[in-house]
């Protein structure tokens, strides 16, 4: 596996949901709901398929996602103080 294939989609989904969770239209409470139908629905795209594997992998990006967003929202808040 290449690294930028596994670091790319990740990357992507956390940059949608930390513009998601900038738009206000959404709940913040549900990110990590709206993150995982998103890594799950892009993994089984990349897939090609509904697997066992595809499904993992998307859950995978949802959590590494959720990570860097909350990552990148404490790192800002602690700058602000």
């Amino acid at each position: 596996m290449d690294f930028m294939t596994d670091f790319a989609p990740y990357v992507g989904l956390a940059v949608v949901l930390y513009a998601i969770r900038h738009t206000n239209r959404v709940s913040n409470k549900y990110i990590p709901i709206v993150a995982l139908v998103l890594g799950v629905l892009y993994a089984f795209w990349e897939a090609g398929a509904v697997t066992p594997e595809a499904t993992l992998i998307g859950l995978k990006y949802a959590l590494l996602g959720i990570g860097t967003v909350a990552g990148i929202k404490y790192s800002v808040e602690k700058n602000l103080k």
